[in-house]
């Protein structure tokens, strides 16, 4: 699959900065000395924990060259490496292992998150945010528009590409045994964005890619007519135009 493209991810930097800034005001540890930020994307997460932790040495890691290259042009002063984070092995001490919106992304992530934990050091912190939408009208309908249309054969593993969330008692039962505390929570955001072609904008660079990059030019705009079209039904329109796009998200702060 072709590379991120961060300027599309940065589009709606704010609306992605909200779940990142509600679990930073959570993170029980206030003066972490060292500091992961894993899935660091074009380093807008960086951003908010170096904001909220001056002090700290902070490494972003990430697999897209093209995220990373905008991460240090923005933030020169923090440290950015290329790194699988199914496989990332962060300092033994480490105070925090930071991860927005990437664990959705990472096969097999629940046993990640465990190994993650249970390499911390005691006191240390793991703190995650993960999109829980596959179930919203958002994303069903990007499966229901690849299954409908002559692209169908070019689109049949796009809806493996995300890994499936679990539900609270999974990721509860599972990391637990590993923890001193360990709290577990939904947020639903709703965010007004500018109809029902926002919504398509705000996942055009997450969700949606698996099955656009997979397209050619003119079968691209097929298949978005026939994505806009399913959601129009679902999404409805206010009285200033913007659509409300719901999006719950959910979070795991662990203790060790």
């Amino acid at each position: 699959m072709p590379d991120w493209r961060p300027a599309e991810y940065l589009a709606f930097a704010n609306e992605r900065a909200r779940p990142a800034l509600d679990l930073i005001s959570r993170i029980p540890v206030r003066d972490p000395k060292i500091v992961c930020d894993l899935g660091c994307g074009p380093g807008n997460s960086t951003a908010l924990l170096r904001a909220a932790f001056p002090g700290a040495r902070i490494t972003g890691a990430d697999n897209s060259p093209a995220m990373l290259s905008q991460a240090r042009a923005a933030l020169p002063e923090a440290r950015f490496i290329e790194a699988d984070v199914a496989s990332f092995v962060p300092q033994p001490e480490a105070d925090l292992i930071f991860a927005n919106a990437v664990f959705q992304w990472v096969p097999d992530h629940p046993s990640v998150l465990a190994r993650l934990l249970a390499g911390l050091r005691p006191g240390g912190v793991l703190a995650v945010q993960m999109p829980d939408n596959l179930g919203e009208p958002s994303h069903s309908l990007m499966q229901e528009a690849a299954e409908q249309g002559p692209w169908r054969d070019i689109l049949k593993a796009s809806s493996g590409a995300r890994s499936d969330i679990l539900p609270p008692t999974g990721y509860y039962d599972l990391l637990r045994p590993l923890c001193s505390v360990l709290d577990i929570w939904h947020s639903i955001y709703n965010h007004p964005v500018q109809g029902i072609q926002g919504i398509v904008d705000f996942v055009a660079s997450t969700g949606l890619r698996p099955y656009l990059d997979r397209l050619a030019d003119d079968q691209r705009a097929d298949y978005l007519d026939a994505y806009k079209a399913s959601l129009a039904a679902h999404y409805p329109v206010a009285r200033d135009g913007k659509v409300l796009f719901r999006f719950p998200r959910l979070f795991i702060l662990a203790v060790k």
